[in-house]
């Protein structure tokens, strides 16, 4: 067995499914959906995520997000994914695995959405809990990390479920909502995931 993941011809094709749920990358197909998900929760998300860029929920706004995605999953620097309800195909949100390292990191970055109309179901935790074998296992991750800003209760809650150890505070970590926020770190190892 490798210890580290060398590339082999390009990236995996990823869609981890369970708990009745299926992740996938995004398609230009999922923009309708997508686009009335994001507008119906953005008072919701505001709190919790970047400035939208002005065009974000254009269909030209979304080629490029896709594009852009295409880019990063080619390099193995990240991979977005869809979460969707298998019964209905109901889109729920999304997680993105980012920042991505390899040789003796073996690391990378998840950050997360979740629609307001399926927000404090389990829903999130449903889709994490699906994803997190994929990451330590085609992916051959090491360490998975998350931030989440101190208020947050209901993520910090998903991560915790999903078996991540709090590992510290960085100060005014990232910018949220136009403000450099402070962040609780998360991490969760490959031998803790396996138990």
């Amino acid at each position: 067995m490798a210890l580290f993941r060398l590339p082999t011809g390009g990236p995996p094709a990823l869609a981890p499914r369970g708990n009745g749920l299926l992740l996938r990358a995004p398609q230009m197909s999922d923009f309708l959906q997508w686009a009335n998900l994001r507008e119906y929760s953005r008072e919701y998300l505001t709190p919790w995520e970047p400035i939208w860029p002005s065009d974000d929920l254009t269909r030209s706004g979304f080629r490029r997000r896709l594009r852009r995605y295409a880019e990063d999953i080619a390099a193995d620097r990240s991979y977005p994914f869809l979460i969707f309800r298998e019964i209905d195909g109901a889109m729920l949100g999304g997680i993105t695995l980012a920042n991505v390292r390899r040789g003796i990191v073996q690391a990378g970055t998840i950050g997360y959405w979740i629609g307001q109309p399926f927000a404090h179901r389990g829903c999130m935790t449903a889709a994490l809990r699906v994803l997190l074998p994929t990451l330590f296992g085609e992916l051959n991750l090491h360490r998975v990390e998350a931030a989440c800003i101190p208020s947050n209760a209901p993520s910090i809650r998903v991560l915790e479920k999903c078996g991540f150890s709090r590992e510290g505070l960085a100060r005014r970590y990232l910018c949220i909502n136009g403000v450099w926020q402070d962040h609780l770190l998360f991490g969760l190892l490959h031998e803790d995931f396996r138990g």
